[in-house]
């Protein structure tokens, strides 16, 4: 029997909230993961959760040659989504791998990816989002940040219409290095909630920077030295949730 690939750095094993209840294949990635990577035996238990619902445990009740049954039991509600939501220029395949899984363990609570003057167009038909490999890396981000919920992912947004999408939003930040005065943690020190925009490989043009502006965008940085796209996600989103944690 050819086994599915193991997915890395399972820290809870997800569920439709269909599913429970329902004998597992003894294929099933989720069942594999158990078995012969947490090695649970008969009357153990492991980590779970429901999309979008509460964590437990499933206890391993029974084990056949071509099923397996557990029991479930539920204990909590994790925390919600921050309030961030992440607007992102359209990157090199990989650029966007690392940003879907880190943004997502990260805990924001939606991701655009939008077309941009100096991206390259053919980004946006690769097989990363042409197949179900984007949503596998979010569902990685979600298990391995121990919780259950999925932030919502848009692709190939034009970016006036990602600015309109996020207008109740009360703070709005453009990363930029060369026009911007401010830094990040000054520019978010009261945010509620806060849309982050960060540029592709290219960075933004004069136009799109005018965009921001035009707005209500405020342009900030990082410090003076320029950093890959997927870098600037996460050190923003870091400094972003570390403040609203403080408060």
């Amino acid at each position: 029997m050819k086994r599915p690939k193991i997915e890395h750095l399972v820290n809870i094993i997800l569920f439709e909230d269909r599913e429970v209840g329902l004998p597992l294949r003894r294929d099933d990635h989720r069942v594999i993961h158990m078995l012969d990577v947490l090695r649970r035996k008969l009357g153990e238990s492991t980590d779970v959760g429901i999309v979008d619902g509460p964590r437990g445990k499933a206890v391993l009740k029974s084990v056949g040659d071509e099923y397996v049954e557990l029991e479930f039991e539920w204990d909590n509600v994790p925390e919600i989504l921050m309030p961030i939501d992440l607007v992102v220029g359209l990157s090199r395949p990989q650029t966007s791998r690392r940003v879907l899984q880190e943004a997502t363990s990260l805990g924001v609570r939606q991701i655009l990816f939008v077309h941009t003057e100096r991206g390259e167009p053919s980004y946006a038909t690769s097989k990363l989002w042409t197949t179900d490999e984007w949503k596998r890396l979010v569902r990685g981000g979600v298990q391995q940040a121990f919780t259950t919920r999925f932030p919502r992912i848009q692709i190939g947004v034009e970016l006036a219409d990602s600015i309109a999408a996020t207008n109740s939003v009360n703070t709005r930040i453009c990363l930029d290095n060369y026009e911007s005065s401010l830094g990040l943690l000054d520019a978010v020190s009261s945010a509620e909630s806060i849309v982050l925009a960060i540029g592709s490989e290219r960075g933004w043009t004069d136009n799109e920077r005018n965009l921001f502006r035009k707005n209500g965008f405020t342009l900030a940085h990082l410090g003076e030295r320029p950093l890959r796209t997927e870098t600037a996600a996460i050190a923003a989103i870091s400094i972003v949730a570390a403040r609203m944690q403080r408060g």
